[in-house]
C-alpha cells in the first residue's frame, strides 16, 4: 500500500499523480521494467552519506552512484553509500529500499542527478516494491527542491 505519510503530503499540495502497482519487484530497472516505464524515467533513491551526514541520491535506474563525482559536487571530504542498518530506522513505513525520493519528508538533504531534469515526469518507488508514484518533474522540483549535480555515471554493461 502506498505510504500513508506521502500520500498526504501530496494531496495537501494539490499535486497530481498516478499510483501504479506492479509485480514485485526489488531493483530500479527491474520496477521500470514491471510498470513499462523506461529506465532513464524511473529514479531510483540511494542513501548515501557526505561527511558522515545521511543523504539522498537520486538518479535513473539505468545509472549509478560515483561517490567521487557526488563528492566533488557537494563539497564533501567523503562520499560513501550507508549500509541498511545505518537508514533502515529513518523510514519505517518502507520497504528497505523502496523509499521514495523525499527527503525533505525524512530531514535528509536530496541530490538528484543532473540527467534526469530532461524529462517532464518522474517515477519511484512509493515505498513498497509493489508501487510506484508518477507525477509531474515540475511538481517534484516544488515539494522537494534537490539540488541538481552530476552523480553518476552510466552502467557499462
Amino acid at each position: 500500500m502506498i505510504l500513508r505519510t506521502l500520500r498526504e503530503f501530496l494531496d495537501s499540495h494539490k499535486i497530481r499523480y498516478v499510483v501504479m502497482s506492479h509485480s514485485v519487484a526489488y531493483t530500479a530497472q527491474e520496477t521500470a521494467q514491471a510498470a513499462h516505464i523506461h529506465g532513464r524515467e524511473f529514479a531510483k533513491t540511494t542513501i548515501v552519506k557526505l561527511d558522515g551526514k545521511m543523504a539522498m541520491a537520486v538518479l535513473p535506474a539505468t545509472e549509478k552512484v560515483d561517490v567521487k563525482l557526488l563528492a566533488a559536487a557537494t563539497h564533501s571530504k567523503r562520499a560513501e553509500f550507508a549500509s541498511e542498518a545505518e537508514f533502515q530506522g529513518r523510514f519505517p513505513e518502507c520497504e528497505i529500499g523502496a523509499m521514495p525520493p523525499f527527503g525533505n519528508l525524512y530531514g535528509m538533504d536530496v541530490y538528484m542527478e543532473e540527467s534526469m531534469t530532461e524529462d517532464k515526469k518522474i517515477a519511484f518507488n512509493a515505498g513498497s516494491h509493489t508501487e510506484l508514484i508518477q507525477m509531474a518533474l515540475e511538481d517534484f522540483f516544488t515539494l522537494v527542491n534537490p539540488k541538481v549535480v552530476r552523480l553518476s555515471t552510466a552502467y557499462s554493461s
